[in-house]
């Protein structure tokens, strides 16, 4: 049997729960914090590595000789030769004869052997050291996802803690409006948070055999409470039976918006190697993502449409913006040497605020249309998977009603005319008139590829408009 929570038991829930989350998130901390104070491994060959390569490449080699005493020599605290030994070797990749002291070229009569052996020990070392550095970096990994997850759960607790309760002011209009509509509403619970987004938790069920659908009663919700719409997450119930069951409504933001994209392959290429995506799936929030992946064609494809989905879904999942691309560079650092690299371009709108958040990793300016002018956004210049750690800058602003988000990859710049690509594109978007997102695409495509000399490399235009609702 279903249990029924009134309202002041759902209330003292609200207050446990987001005790518990802001105790989680801090035990989470602590072992994140612990296991990054741990001693730092060297990520490069040591001392210890070229002495134990010496000294196994002596035992295979030398047996009894001491002729040359390389080995007791280099082990001296201050000698100064197994530093140089280390550094030939990481800049050639191997030792010659011409790095070996003088004194072992001159004494050695199996310095041939001894070298070859010196270099395969090394190599081992270089190799062993390869998957010492991978394991590092999975456990950065982890960590960072721990910090990361630590910091979720105080938002999230933060947000449970200081979300006001309104149930009491509009309690008797809505369970009115539903029962006009032959539905009982059993208990409800209506919190306003931080940014003016509010939520509904109704216990509600029908009278009689009636079905209603939750889009039906999230309609009659908005018509009861006035103002924005309400809408039903993706993931709740679909249909309200005599059955009392508990529904989560969320209240639609303060703004709307709408997209349009525009793309062709480089040409020669049936397959472009960009890759975009536009995300209203997360309640309140507008997720725009741009990727370019190296060169053109399947594999530049594939390895961009990786990098927009796995943002995408560690942003719906609840990280941040900075903890979502901090987390998809490193899980392209660690998918092997044929990983190569994309650059990402992403914009999160907060629809109840109208804020814009930009973050870039090695993509091409940001173009924001608003009745001052043209703005250009621009950060980063490593694309993602490249190196770590990596500190993604964040870009915020606000926009208003009217403004367009215009984002594009390097071959609509690369194809402008002039040296200064950014201010030609921005002079374009400056003398056009302003239409609907998908003719704005359109347009500044046709003008990139009028202006080039053929299509060099793939092109992809994604706008976006924001209005009031």
């Amino acid at each position: 049997m279903l249990k029924r929570w009134n309202r002041r038991d759902m209330a003292d829930i609200n207050v446990y729960t987001a005790r518990r989350l802001n105790e989680m998130a801090q035990s989470l901390g602590i072992l994140a914090k612990s296991c990054m104070e741990a001693e730092q491994e060297s990520r490069g060959l040591t001392r210890e590595d070229a002495l134990a390569a010496m000294q196994t490449a002596a035992s295979m080699v030398c047996g009894n000789c001491s002729r040359c005493n390389l080995y007791s020599s280099s082990e001296k605290e201050d000698s100064y030769y197994l530093y140089y030994l280390l550094r030939a070797f990481e800049q050639k990749g191997h030792v010659d004869y011409e790095d070996m002291p003088r004194f072992f070229m001159e004494t050695c009569r199996r310095r041939e052997d001894y070298v070859g052996q010196l270099n395969r020990n090394l190599g081992r070392a270089t190799m062993n050291l390869e998957w010492k550095n991978r394991f590092l970096e999975s456990r950065e990994t982890v960590m960072v996802q721990f910090r990361e997850l630590a910091v979720i759960l105080e938002e999230f607790a933060h947000q449970m803690e200081q979300a006001r309760d309104i149930t009491g002011q509009k309690a008797e209009a809505v369970k009115r409006v539903f029962h006009l509509n032959r539905m009982t509403v059993d208990n409800m619970l209506l919190l306003e948070y931080e940014n003016q987004q509010r939520e509904a938790y109704l216990t509600v069920r029908t009278a009689g055999n009636r079905c209603v659908t939750a889009r039906e009663a999230a309609g009659l919700l908005g018509q009861a409470l006035g103002g924005r719409s309400w809408y039903v997450p993706r993931d709740a119930r679909a249909l309200v039976t005599r059955q009392a069951a508990t529904l989560r409504f969320c209240e639609a933001g303060s703004y709307r918006m709408s997209y349009g994209v525009a793309r062709i392959g480089k040409e020669g290429k049936t397959v472009s190697g960009d890759n975009y995506t536009y995300s209203s799936n997360t309640p309140g929030q507008v997720i725009m993502s741009l990727s370019d992946g190296m060169g053109s064609g399947a594999q530049a494809s594939r390895e961009s449409e990786r990098v927009v989905e796995l943002t995408q879904q560690l942003l719906e999942t609840g990280f941040s913006a900075r903890a979502a691309l901090k987390m998809v560079n490193t899980v392209l650092l660690l998918s092997g040497t044929e990983q190569h690299p994309a650059t990402l371009d992403l914009c999160c709108v907060d629809l109840h605020t109208g804020v814009l958040e930009a973050m870039k990793l090695g993509a091409a300016a940001t173009f924001i249309l608003s009745a001052e002018g043209v703005e250009i956004l621009e950060a980063g210049e490593i694309p993602a998977g490249v190196m770590t750690p990596i500190e993604p800058q964040l870009i915020s602003r606000k926009l208003w009603e009217g403004d367009r988000i215009v984002m594009v990859t390097d071959g609509i710049l690369d194809a402008c005319p002039g040296e200064n690509k950014e201010e030609s594109l921005k002079a374009c978007l400056e003398g056009m008139t302003v239409r609907g997102p998908q003719d704005m695409a359109e347009r500044i495509l046709r003008f990139a590829c009028r202006s080039g000399s053929g299509i060099r490399d793939d092109m992809t235009v994604l706008t976006a408009g924001i209005w009031k609702q």
